[in-house]
């Protein structure tokens, strides 16, 4: 993540979306390529090495959640954010558990696509005050994207780290939702946004001696989450 403009790779088949995509996007300054079904975006994603990737779930070659999973075999680490038509929860997890690391739900609205990229960004240029923290008996590597529990190590996405580190800074005290997907999504809360409680769900399952009961990362009905380590 060098100097220079930010490269970002569209991986969609439905020309209107990546024609409209392109333009708002290099508006903002970003170096845009765009290719139409999985094996290509596969390749591209090596060939271009993009800053981050926007990819379509329903592709003519190869799911989207497939071709998430063979990029990150290659590249653990550069964000993905899935475009899905899909609404129902199950699919945003299933998306979630290939690897990537947002999603928007078609239609979305361009202004707040564009808005997630930039607070992508912006913390990704933020250099770690924190390099690693403990919570129960897991180890979170910030840097490296990695939680160590019971001599076993799980990979960590982007936003599973942001969101864990916010928590960790406040433990002990409860943090709004509004505040969460402010902070780390760059966008303002809005009943359908679901993308905290789906991350919630993944940490849980990763941290949690058991999920359904947590210890550790606690809903607060009616306000957001807190962290208990």
């Amino acid at each position: 993540m060098g100097a220079g403009k930010r490269k970002i790779l569209i991986i969609e088949d439905e020309p209107h979306i990546v024609l409209g995509l392109e333009d708002a996007l290099r508006f903002e300054g970003f170096d845009v390529v765009s290719r139409s079904n999985g094996r290509t975006g596969v390749d591209a994603a090596k060939s271009e090495r993009p800053d981050c990737i926007l990819l379509d779930l329903m592709l003519p070659d190869m799911n989207g959640y497939q071709v998430c999973e063979t990029i990150r075999r290659s590249d653990p680490a550069v964000p993905i954010v899935m475009l899905t038509a899909r609404s129902q929860e199950a699919d945003k997890i299933r998306g979630l558990d290939s690897g990537a690391d947002d999603y928007v739900t078609k239609p979305f609205s361009v202004g707040e696509l564009v808005a997630r990229i930039r607070a992508l960004f912006r913390r990704l240029n933020r250099p770690s005050e924190v390099h690693s923290f403990q919570i129960g008996s897991a180890t979170v590597h910030v840097s490296a994207h990695l939680l160590e529990k019971d001599g076993s190590s799980e990979k960590l996405s982007f936003y599973e780290v942001e969101l864990l580190k916010l928590l960790y800074e406040r433990q002990g005290q409860p943090v709004k939702r509004e505040e969460i997907l402010e902070r780390i999504w760059g966008v303002e809360a809005n009943p359908t946004n679901r993308s905290i409680d789906n991350f919630v769900v993944k940490l849980r399952k990763k941290l949690e001696a058991t999920p359904n009961q947590p210890e550790h990362i606690l809903t607060v009905y009616g306000y957001g989450y807190k962290l208990v380590p």
